[in-house]
């Protein structure tokens, strides 16, 4: 029984899983509020004792640089070591990876109707291919992708993965390109770079493109007057999620200045998926993760995203080549860390 976890900022999805058949069967799933814990042992126990299952394999995604077996979380005050969980859950080892290397192992585990197709291409070859990265090339039924590709997820932050197609083989890695400085591209961009200047001192592009982050292109907007705010959706703001009533106000098009944020995150985004097309050569595609980009899929199918992911200069014709998809599974960093999990796992458990 495999044990694995996708662990961000907001959700904590725990669930056990059985291979029958080359797939990975939900036994066991649940989630819970991370901020609810003091760390994310709190919560694996707790699982594990709701469940009553004690599982022969564990590996877990999270947000953050993860190091040594041990990671300390961007968006959460926690120190997450490997040592320590494979000494609660009575394991020899606990496999602790990067969330987006998870999401990026889970796309190999998808079914072609998990994702949403953002664009056309003359060879639209990006559909996952089932086939479980590092495994032997996939046989007659399975594709292999047509070159490197990359995942990039918006939620509580901005994560950044590539899958490097090399010798028949998908070689994984996970970074930190969230992180990065945010590069302005125009007027109203330079200014929203100048107002996140002064609150935040440094600011990347996890600053925009992020749930916390559309909150802070919304107040950039307003408080530079190019809106006027409803009272209800002030009151939505203070009540609740801010940025998910921002989003929903937009997509719902039931207020200019939230529709105008959104608009503006998109353009950003874009960018910065094209960005990392460039930098990975994602010829082979682009994956949109997280659990922003299902929600506002109708504004993402619009031309902003696509033009500002291909808008590169000289390099527009390679990008305006590359596919892009939305991932609209939830459950793909879940997928991801169990295929890594029995990818890794010793020979003597893969063969029990």
């Amino acid at each position: 029984m495999i044990l694995a976890a996708d662990i961000g900022g907001t959700h904590a999805r725990l669930s056990y899983y059985r291979q029958e058949k080359g797939h990975f069967v939900a036994i066991h799933e649940k989630s819970y509020a991370s901020k609810d814990f003091r760390g994310l042992d709190e919560i694996v126990l707790k699982f594990v004792s709701e469940t009553g299952v004690r599982p022969g394999i564990a590996s877990f995604g999270i947000a953050g640089p993860v190091r040594h077996g041990r990671v300390e979380t961007p968006n959460l005050p926690w120190v997450v070591e490997s040592a320590r969980l494979a000494r609660d859950l009575q394991l020899d080892s606990v496999n602790l990876i990067n969330d987006l290397e998870a999401q990026a192992w889970g796309i190999q585990c998808l079914e072609p109707s998990d994702t949403v197709a953002l664009n056309q291409t003359p060879s639209d070859e990006v559909s996952p291919n089932q086939l479980c990265p590092n495994q032997a090339a996939p046989n007659q039924n399975q594709q292999a992708p047509a070159g490197n590709q990359a995942v990039v997820a918006a939620g509580t932050g901005l994560g950044e993965a590539g899958l490097i197609w090399e010798g028949g083989r998908q070689h994984i890695f996970a970074c930190e390109g969230g992180h990065c400085d945010f590069a302005p591209r125009n007027e109203l961009e330079i200014e929203l770079l100048r107002y996140l200047l002064a609150r935040f001192g440094h600011v990347s592009y996890e600053r925009i493109v992020s749930g916390p982050g559309l909150v802070n292109v919304y107040l950039f907007l307003k408080d530079t007057h190019r809106g006027e705010e409803p009272q209800w959706l002030r009151d939505e703001i203070a009540a609740d999620d801010p940025g998910a009533a921002i989003s929903q106000a937009a997509v719902a098009a039931k207020a200019p200045l939230a529709e105008q944020a959104l608009d503006l995150w998109i353009s950003i985004f874009g960018a910065e998926a094209g960005n990392l097309a460039l930098k990975v050569l994602a010829t082979g595609g682009v994956f949109l993760a997280g659990g922003i980009a299902p929600k506002i899929l109708p504004k993402l199918a619009g031309p902003l995203f696509m033009q500002a992911f291909a808008g590169k200069g000289r390099m527009q014709p390679l990008l305006e080549a590359i596919p892009v998809r939305a991932i609209i599974n939830e459950k793909t960093g879940l997928l991801g860390a169990a295929c890594y999990g029995a990818v890794h796992a010793l020979p003597s458990m893969r063969t029990a």
